[in-house]
């Protein structure tokens, strides 16, 4: 049958595929429209297979929150560049994974990809991803997800700089109301801002701890060699104390603090006390866009150079 333009123009705005391959599609199939869909997304999966050697680095964090603050979900979506990051179809795209996040059973992202798409279950996470490639095309990867289901409590999420930055916590209360979320909003920005690695000392590795000890021992010595054990001890001690409370979040200076001294874990304690509360930080979440991830750096000069060189 004759492919009309119109039929182009209907199946460009179903699949968000160039006019070109809606053409080509609809030829080859036809002009059946489910079969030219299937069509293109076999075409996605090929054209994302040739972007998939590209670094995507940039992207959101997203994050959700439902039934009542009690299953939370955060994600993270990259793609190439920040000016996809902005676009409104990847946005909506992060959106809807971070929904099924919060849904899913999966145990760890590969699970996580290989099960169906909750708005299309005749494709998986992957073929969803897959196709957005060949829509948007720059290559794209859900890199990685979490779910927090709260038993006892709420789980309070913050977005930082438009989805640089997204952070969940896992507050345990036994009192819900205005003042303690706002706390609970206050240490997902301590988060944001200070990257702590652990929620308490509880949380540190022993062997982490010894070996700093040792470590922080031998310097000491250097330091004062003249130094008794009870000296090399104290400094030893205070030292790990200095250390513990950057990494650790209830041990860091509440951002916050009016004097520049209290705790996070004072701070908490003061909420629960003028809200007649149990609180306490379960766990938290922190990702950040891109972290750990390395950046291709482009030198465009050498690569010119290497051209006329004939390299």
């Amino acid at each position: 049958m004759a492919v009309t333009a119109s039929m182009v123009k209907e199946l460009r705005e179903m699949t968000g595929a160039g006019m070109m391959d809606c053409k080509k599609a609809l030829s080859a199939t036809d002009g059946d429209f489910d079969k030219a869909i299937e069509f293109l997304r076999e075409k996605g999966l090929a054209t994302a297979e040739k972007k998939a050697g590209r670094i995507a680095a940039e992207g959101l964090v997203a994050t959700t929150i439902k039934d009542g603050d009690k299953v939370a979900a955060i994600v993270e979506v990259n793609a190439e560049t920040d000016f996809v990051a902005k676009n409104e179809v990847f946005q909506t795209f992060v959106k809807e994974v971070v929904e099924q996040a919060a849904d899913t059973d999966a145990a760890d992202i590969d699970a996580f990809k290989a099960e169906k798409w909750a708005l299309d279950t005749s494709m998986t996470v992957d073929e969803k991803l897959a196709a957005m490639i060949a829509k948007i095309g720059e290559n794209m990867n859900i890199r990685r997800f979490e779910k927090i289901v709260s038993e006892d409590g709420i789980v309070v999420s913050y977005i930082h700089a438009a989805g640089k930055i997204g952070v969940l916590v896992d507050v345990v209360t036994d009192v819900v109301n205005d003042a303690i979320e706002e706390m609970a909003k206050n240490v997902c920005m301590q988060v944001a801002a200070l990257n702590p690695k652990y929620t308490d000392r509880s949380e540190v590795d022993q062997d982490y701890l010894a070996k700093e000890e040792e470590i922080l021992t031998v310097a000491a010595k250097n330091e004062k060699p003249d130094a008794n054990d009870k000296i090399i001890t104290g400094m030893v001690k205070g030292r790990l104390n200095k250390e513990l409370k950057e990494i650790c979040l209830m041990d860091q200076v509440y951002v916050k603090a009016e004097d520049g001294k209290q705790s996070v874990s004072k701070y908490v304690e003061e909420v629960a006390k003028a809200n007649n509360a149990k609180i306490a930080i379960k766990g938290f979440v922190r990702m950040e866009t891109g972290e750990g991830i390395e950046k291709k750096e482009e030198d465009f000069a050498a690569e010119v150079a290497a051209q006329m060189a004939g390299k």
